[in-house]
Order: structure tokens, then C-alpha cells, then sequence
């Protein structure tokens, strides 16, 4: 089983035991985390989109810690008028293990409360 799950404005595809760079959460290294945005969940043959969420659904991990990405390099140029600036940038990153696709399930009429 796999789901879509959306968190620090991006999208990723994950099943039980993937190790996912996300944005960086506010969690302690070994803390559990919830990823409710699901977007849509499938596996087996199947495929259930949310819209635009998957209601009662969540995607469960445990952050292994924290990283930095790879080095972005930005130049910036312009002819003809020696102007030149080199910057670079590393985003801040939190290594996720996926535990759970569908795990932490709450009843419909919950999630409904809540405005999932």
C-alpha cells in the first residue's frame, strides 16, 4: 500500500519502510510524527484520490534526524555590465522513516469536525 502525502509544500509518494527528506519539521530526532494531508492512497489494484483529501486516513514516521541538503549554487549575471554575484544555498532537511500508510485512522465523522 501506498499514499500521497503533501507536507512543507510538496508532494511525495510513500510506502511502509521508505526513508523520506522532507522540509524540516520541529521534532526531535526518534520523535513520531503524523503526516495527515494525505492525497490520495492505493496498492493492491486499487486507488482512492481524496478530494481533496483522503478523509480518516494518515501516514505515521519517526524521524531519524536531521540533514542538509545538497549545495544549490546561484549566480546571478548581467552582460554587459560587470555584474556578477555567487550565492549558495542547503535547505534544512528532516530524514522521516515511514512506519505506517493508513495507520492512525480516525472515524469519519472526526476528520469532518476538523475540516480534513
Amino acid at each position: 500500500m501506498y499514499a500521497v502525502i503533501e507536507t512543507g509544500g510538496k508532494q511525495y509518494r510513500v510506502r511502509e519502510g521508505d526513508v523520506v527528506e522532507v522540509e524540516l519539521l520541529g521534532a526531535e530526532p526518534g520523535a513520531e510524527v503524523t503526516f495527515d494531508r494525505v492525497l490520495a492512497v492505493g496498492g493492491d489494484g486499487t486507488f482512492r484520490p481524496g478530494a481533496p483529501l483522503v478523509k480518516g486516513v494518515a501516514v505515521t514516521g519517526r524521524v531519524l534526524g536531521q540533514v542538509r541538503g545538497k549545495k544549490i549554487i546561484v549566480f546571478r549575471y548581467k552582460a554587459k555590465a560587470n555584474e556578477r554575484r555567487k550565492t549558495g544555498h542547503r535547505q534544512n532537511l528532516t530524514r522521516v522513516l515511514i512506519t505506517g500508510v493508513g495507520a492512525g485512522e480516525k472515524p469519519a465523522e472526526e476528520a469532518e469536525e476538523h475540516g480534513a
